[in-house]
């Protein structure tokens, strides 16, 4: 397993409180400080990021998006366009 080169340094400032309870978390978990706290940051990122790709959506409202994702599709002239155009990804 190879390890990511660390090149970048995050600071925080955290209360006496904060610092222990982080403490005591990591040393029951048997992990650096630093260890813990990036692994709880990225964890969270991760968890935030995901919000804003997965949707809930409540049963009683179900119905309307089905509705919606059966309706016929509504042709986007922009659309169109832009697929008509080589991409600016293919090789040339």
């Amino acid at each position: 397993m190879t390890t990511a080169m660390k090149d970048e340094r995050l600071a925080l400032r955290v209360t006496v409180a904060q610092k222990a309870i982080i403490e005591r978390a990591s040393n029951v978990m048997g992990r650096t400080l630093t260890d813990f706290s990036v692994s709880a940051l990225v964890e969270r990122a991760e968890d935030v990021l995901a919000d804003q790709r997965v949707f809930h959506i409540p049963s009683d409202r179900w119905a309307e998006i089905e509705a919606l994702m059966d309706a016929p599709v509504t042709p986007n002239p922009g659309l169109v366009d832009l697929f008509s155009k080589p991409s600016v990804f293919a090789a040339r």
